[in-house]
């Protein structure tokens, strides 16, 4: 079955591993029979920051309301055209995958401003005027899944149980839980390359075939299982109910199977992120 995914990318050097995985990717998914659609946000000059710029038709120039400003533009249709065009994208994609360089333990500025511009109130959150009732599972992109592609410059070691830069998904675990699965997201298992600096060509490619191997299964594989925020261990809506995960606090509460992981990879001239 034909579909469509949207690849949302942060690197601007054409020869990164970033956008070779980005290549790999369109040519895996095209091969498959699907509909290919591309923000290369650098490419693009993606306006990284929201500000008062993007709400050109204010509802109330005195003071300015994120919230408000946000929802009256995207309400009355007066939002800039970059901002209606990726909201049109994400609508049209069955699946969006992001690749990106793991910078400072999180995605690329770039990319973090465009959830930030993208994500409208009524569109992102705020759903159907609902406030936080449609949320982390429900919302406007319901249904859609959503795949992280780091390229990780440490080791993959580092990033362990124990490593001392923590676990990666813990670190993406605001970008998983918070930008994915809020607005309604299936979210997969982070995809990451570690040590990517290090990498050699025969390494590079191996990387590259077994990141093909997983695209292949993009609408097979199991999404991480969130806890849903309707799905009934929410009961008010805020806070886990007392019997659920009762020994667990943090993160890996909101996780129906703490360990849930995909396989990765192992990982080994310098290509850089």
């Amino acid at each position: 079955m034909s579909r469509t995914v949207l690849l949302v990318y942060a690197q601007p050097e054409p020869t990164s591993l970033t956008r070779s995985v980005v290549d790999a990717a369109v040519d895996a998914l095209s091969r498959q029979g699907h509909r290919v659609l591309q923000s290369d946000l650098y490419g693009m000059r993606w306006k990284a920051v929201l500000d008062a710029d993007d709400f050109p038709q204010r509802a109330d120039p005195q003071r300015l309301s994120f919230i408000a400003e946000s929802s009256h533009a995207y309400a009355s249709g007066a939002q800039p055209p970059d901002i209606a065009e990726e909201q049109r994208k994400l609508l049209a994609a069955d699946a969006v995958i992001f690749v990106f360089p793991l910078w400072w333990y999180g995605v690329p500025a770039i990319l973090k401003g465009w959830f930030e511009r993208v994500y409208a109130y009524g569109f992102g959150y705020g759903y159907q005027g609902q406030g936080n009732r449609l949320r982390y599972g429900d919302g406007a992109l319901k249904g859609k899944r959503a795949l992280l592609a780091a390229m990780v410059g440490g080791g993959e070691e580092d990033y362990g149980p124990r490593g001392i830069n923590g676990p990666l998904k813990e670190l993406l675990f605001p970008v998983t839980h918070g930008c994915l699965f809020y607005p309604g997201m299936d979210v997969l298992p982070l995809h990451a390359v570690y040590g990517v600096n290090r990498l050699s060509r025969a390494e590079i490619a191996w990387q590259l075939d077994g990141w093909r191997q997983r695209l292949a299964g993009l609408f097979d594989e199991a999404p991480i299982p969130f806890r849903r925020q309707n799905g009934g261990d929410y009961p008010d809506g805020h806070q886990l109910a007392a019997n659920v995960a009762p020994d667990v606090e943090g993160i890996w509460a909101h996780v129906a199977a703490p360990g849930c992981h995909a396989p990765q990879p192992p990982v080994a001239e310098r290509v850089g992120q």
